[in-house]
């Protein structure tokens, strides 16, 4: 069976092609640097991370870019020897305006490197790139509509349907006429457009409803790629927006994808809300439901709902693999393990460095933990409800401005961060640093007060996340017992759905490292290890 999620903790707006025996999905990353996951598979049940392809700075710079935005719901396809990867990167979140500009990357691996991006246009968010059987290449995205009103008949004025026009790909560029080509069902929100090609039509889906609750897959058809396109029978293929009590909730947005014997499957993003408040903790997840082709021409999930299930069948032959329930990492390699990410900058070399200090990953303190410019935060998805954190680290601030330690990361007004500083009274101390939500300032809370005195050396700090429950513990290096440092804290508030509500951010959960130095004086502090563990 596949088990959903398959791409657990934050991997929302699965895109999927295959290629030969090969699958693919390539996922948002939003503010986190590099951009875009790609994950590959042979069985669609086991999913191995490939590449982060938007790694350099002439492909992606998003320092200032606000929290949710930058990539947002790439398109990845394969057509004449070439991967295609078709991304936005969005510069405002709030307001009428959103700026969100449009690339095209290729490679000839998609875990090899990719091209510089070539720019499309900034008409929407959404991309996708459709190679027609006749060798034709069509683009699509939504049309953001920043007025109070609409004339396409699309059911939200700023979601203005899905726009297609003709790519060259020889002179790089849009040529032709744009046509808005569906204005989406009543749902509305219309965005994340894919096309295929299958029997003589053109099978449209699209993402609606928003990513929240009433999130759906909506399916249309046509003879012509630019319609009119008739709706699918039950107009939404895939959502769970009637069902509260289904265990994936948000389903929404995804692609269509065949195995090479002609069985058909669909990718969505999902959540998976944790009672009493259903706060997303784990970000939007990449599921796959197994779907059939009736007599009437339609796709409609295997099982006979649209509603996504937990289990369903695999192709002929997949066996899962179990993982492993921890990971320890030890910053012995030259490159950071591909499980981490950091925020914002192309210049890395800026925020960390794993040779400065050979067997221990060095931050140098930037701007401040909330800052959208450039801050060291190096950090791994939650990946599980329930888990603990550990690391060691080895610094010696100066001033109060000089923190460093670990985070249950969000956003800058979603986090909570047990940091070793100096106090002018008690010397060098752990402290609590957290931001339970106050959207839009950002104003921290210090559930420690003036922190706990720990004196000189190595200090092991440990985060124990319970559902909706986080504990902060601390040891000096090599001791026994683990102390308790601080309340129990709600770790639910580091969710889609803490802060300012669903809608207001839509990315995931992080566990991991930060230091910032706002003297400017880059302090650096060192850790040995992280260890993650789920505990479920």
């Amino acid at each position: 069976m596949i088990r959903n999620p398959i791409l657990p903790g934050f991997n929302p707006d699965p895109s999927i092609c295959r290629v030969g025996g090969d699958y693919y999905i390539a996922t948002s990353t939003f503010e986190w640097y590099p951009g875009v996951q790609i994950h590959h598979s042979r069985d669609l049940v086991n999913w191995t991370l490939v590449k982060r392809p938007l790694e350099r700075k002439s492909q992606l710079d998003m320092r200032g870019n606000p929290d949710s935005c930058g990539v947002w719901a790439p398109c990845l396809s394969y057509a004449d020897g070439l991967f295609w990867l078709v991304f936005t990167d969005v510069k405002r979140f709030d307001g009428n305006f959103k700026d969100a500009h449009n690339y095209i990357v290729t490679a000839s691996e998609a875990g090899g490197e990719w091209s510089d991006p070539v720019y499309v246009n900034s008409s929407g968010f959404d991309p996708s790139l459709f190679h027609d059987e006749d060798g034709r290449k069509w683009f699509l995205n939504m049309q953001w509509n920043h007025r109070p009103e609409n004339h396409s008949g699309a059911a939200h004025d700023a979601f203005d349907g899905i726009l297609l026009q003709e790519w060259d790909p020889t002179t790089r560029r849009l040529v032709g006429p744009v046509k808005n080509i569906f204005a989406g069902s009543r749902q509305g929100l219309v965005e994340g457009p894919h096309l295929f090609r299958r029997d003589g039509w053109y099978y449209l889906t699209t993402a609606e409803g928003g990513t929240g609750y009433d999130h759906v897959v909506t399916m249309a058809r046509s003879k012509t790629i630019d319609g009119p396109y008739e709706m699918h029978p039950d107009v939404h293929l895939i959502t769970a927006k009637d069902h509260s009590q289904a265990p994936l909730q948000r389903a929404g947005h995804g692609q269509y994808v065949e195995t090479p014997d002609g069985e058909a499957y669909h990718t969505h993003l999902c959540g998976r809300p944790l009672p009493p408040q259903r706060r997303c903790t784990l970000g939007r997840e990449t599921a796959l439901q197994k779907c059939v082709w009736r007599d009437d021409g339609w796709l409609y999930l295997e099982h006979g709902s649209p509603v996504p299930e937990i289990e369903v069948p695999a192709p002929h032959g997949a066996v899962a693999i179990v993982k492993p329930d921890s990971v320890s990492y030890d910053f012995s390699e030259r490159d950071l393990p591909a499980d981490f990410q950091w925020l914002r900058t192309p210049e890395p070399e800026r925020i960390f460095s794993l040779s400065a200090r050979p067997g221990y990953l060095r931050l140098f303190g930037r701007e401040s933990i909330g800052s959208w410019f450039e801050q060291a935060l190096v950090a791994r998805r939650q990946e599980h409800h329930d888990f603990r954190a550990e690391t060691v680290i080895e610094a010696m601030p100066e001033v109060y401005q000089q923190v460093a330690g670990l985070t249950h990361y969000y956003n800058r007004y979603k986090f909570h961060a047990l940091g070793l500083t100096t106090h002018e009274t008690h010397g060098r101390v752990l402290t609590i640093l957290s931001c339970p939500g106050d959207y839009p300032g950002g104003s921290l809370t210090f559930p420690a007060g003036s922190g706990v005195a720990v004196g000189d050396g190595a200090l092991e700090l440990a985060a124990e996340v319970r559902g909706n429950d986080l504990q902060f513990f601390w040891r000096p290096a090599g001791a026994e017992a683990w102390a308790a440092i601080g309340p129990v804290l709600d770790a639910g508030v580091v969710s889609d759905e803490g802060g300012r509500g669903e809608h207001g951010s839509f990315t995931g959960a992080f566990i991991g490292l930060f230091a910032f130095d706002i003297t400017g004086r880059a302090m650096p502090a060192d850790f040995e290890r992280l260890s993650y563990k789920t505990l479920s």
